[in-house]
């Protein structure tokens, strides 16, 4: 399960890892927090109800080229997740893991990726919380009932990388504990972030930025059910339990 803030993110950040595993027969869902709707490429929308209409056709899409099992948009304000009700968020974060259950979930570290992004931020505190009560039945335990029950996620992720954007203020990015190599999935990668056409303007810095990567998505273990020291990994299931 991914967690991420805006349309785009789940190709941009995640897409070749969604893809790998997919293909390896993983059910996936990825999770988007808000429509898009203040973005600053518009693609000719009138108004953000108009813009976040056609984002989450793109988003579908996207999806869609990804193999993703579920992919779902939640209608929080764009550029504004700071200032939402963390209790609330987490409560409907910790409803969506309960429900779909994951043996691993991916999001931003708290910096807020390469872009330092606010709503990055704010999804991977979010999520993080989330990762932590929904195994818990003391937390928001009016959800729970003889269908749904709490449910411990075995790994937490977050989106890194080995560089920072030179005409950006300074980030602290996760160290990589786990570098997953997509291969052939970079060019499904790049077609899905291209899914979405109201950000074509993004197209090529992202593509040449991607291409640099050689087909690596880096990631950094934020938490696990099996404490220990931190090995570097290939495979974002290594250790899972299959039960």
């Amino acid at each position: 399960m991914v967690i991420t803030a805006h349309p785009d993110d789940e190709a941009g950040g995640f897409g070749g890892s969604l893809r790998l595993y997919a293909d390896r027969g993983v059910e996936t869902c990825v999770l988007c927090l808000t429509p898009g709707q203040a973005a600053t490429n518009r693609g000719g929308a009138k108004d953000d109800h108009e813009l976040a209409a056609m984002r989450r056709k793109e988003f579908a899409a996207s999806c869609e080229i990804l193999g993703v099992s579920r992919g779902i948009v939640l209608d929080y304000p764009d550029g504004q997740l700071h200032r939402q009700d963390l209790y609330r968020v987490v409560s409907e974060l910790t409803l969506q893991l309960r429900e779909f259950r994951p043996q691993v979930l991916l999001t931003f570290g708290p910096e807020g990726g390469i872009t330092a992004h606010t709503d990055h931020s704010m999804a991977s505190l979010f999520a993080t919380v989330a990762f932590h009560w929904a195994g818990r039945n003391n937390r928001f335990p009016d959800q729970l009932d003889s269908r749904l029950k709490p449910h411990c996620a075995q790994k937490l992720y977050y989106a890194t990388a080995n560089f920072t954007l030179d005409d950006r203020q300074p980030v602290m990015l996760p160290p990589i504990t786990a570098i997953i190599d997509i291969g052939k999935h970079l060019e499904t990668k790049i077609t899905a972030f291209k899914a979405h056409a109201s950000q074509a303007p993004l197209w090529t810095r992202l593509e040449d930025r991607l291409r640099k990567l050689l087909g690596k998505e880096s990631y950094h273990l934020a938490a696990s059910v099996k404490p220990g020291p931190v090995e570097m990994e290939t495979d974002l299931f290594t250790g899972v339990s299959q039960d």
